[in-house]
Parts: C-alpha cells; structure tokens; sequence
C-alpha cells in the first residue's frame, strides 16, 4: 500500500513539475514571439507601400490606377491593414500620440506642416526606415519628382516642416 501511494505522489509531483515546465515554455515562446509579430506587421505595411513605388502623384486620390497624393498613399496603405485613418493630411492634426524621435519605428505615420503654411498639415508619409530624425519615408510627393518616392526625414525640406510622428496600430 505505501508502494502505491509513493507512486501516486509521485506521480502527481511529476505532472505538476511537467504542466509548470510547459506554462513556462508558452510564457518564454510568448514574449519572445510577441516582437517578431510586431516586426513582420511594421515589415508588411512597408513592403505593401514599396510596391507601390513610382506610381504617379494625383491630387485628391487614393486609387493606385489613378494615382496618390499623400494622405490618399497612407490611406490606402493602411486600409489595406483594415485601420482607418483620415483622406485628408489636415485630418492627422489632432489623432495619435506624438512620438520622441528616439521612439520612432518603421510604419509609423510622419506628419508635416504645408510647405508654405506653417498653421496647417499639409503633408504625410510612412517611415521605411527608422532612425529618429534622420529616418526615411515612403510617400507620394507633389514635388519634382511628382510619384510615390522614398525620401529622407533629415532634409532640410522636410526637417523644418515636421509636426510630428504616430503610430496608427496605436489609435
């Protein structure tokens, strides 16, 4: 009798050591997992803008057969990722939480003053590459250029138009 009740101890400990081994992997592999899915959303968002590289600047749309201006580019990107954010780039104003540099990363949403009017947003775009304020971004410039281009954060054109960065996931 006390030979079956050693087994059955032990064999409780053992399944209870076994279960607490196991809730441990899944917590381990959990936070572990949990960046790499944040990296392949942030990846996905830029490598669905990137194809739309060179598409042709069109005012007031967000069609890719037509073309883009910038807050339609965003539009359009992040819809495809079924988040909803403004049409227009007037309407990123007042949403998201602005970012420190330090903090920004890739598929965040830049946000700038027009490019005379400093009282107003007149234009966004997605980071590509982060790197505070020398990051890159993907977005459809009316500028020379005329298409959806990569250009870079740290420029004097773009520095002194910054107002500020959001995460979309994030609203």
């Amino acid at each position: 009798m006390k030979l079956l009740n050693f087994t059955v101890i032990g064999f409780i400990a053992l399944s209870f050591f076994l279960i607490e081994h196991s809730v441990k992997n899944v917590m381990r592999n959990t936070l572990i997992s949990e960046p790499k899915v944040q990296n392949s959303k942030r990846e996905a968002v830029v490598n669905f803008a990137r194809k739309y590289m060179g598409v042709r600047y069109c005012y007031a749309s967000n069609n890719p057969k037509k073309g883009f201006d910038c807050s339609g580019f965003v539009n359009f990107v992040y819809n495809h990722f079924d988040i909803g954010l403004p049409r227009s780039s007037s309407g990123f104003k007042d949403i998201g939480k602005a970012l420190n540099p330090k903090d920004f990363n890739v598929r965040e949403v830049l946000i700038f003053y027009g490019y005379r009017d400093k009282n107003s947003i007149g234009h966004v775009g997605i980071i590509c590459e982060a790197n505070g304020m020398q990051s890159k971004f993907i977005h459809a410039s009316s500028g020379k250029e005329m298409a959806v281009i990569v250009s870079e954060l740290g420029s004097a054109a773009y520095t002194r138009r910054f107002y500020k960065c959001i995460d979309p996931f994030t609203l």
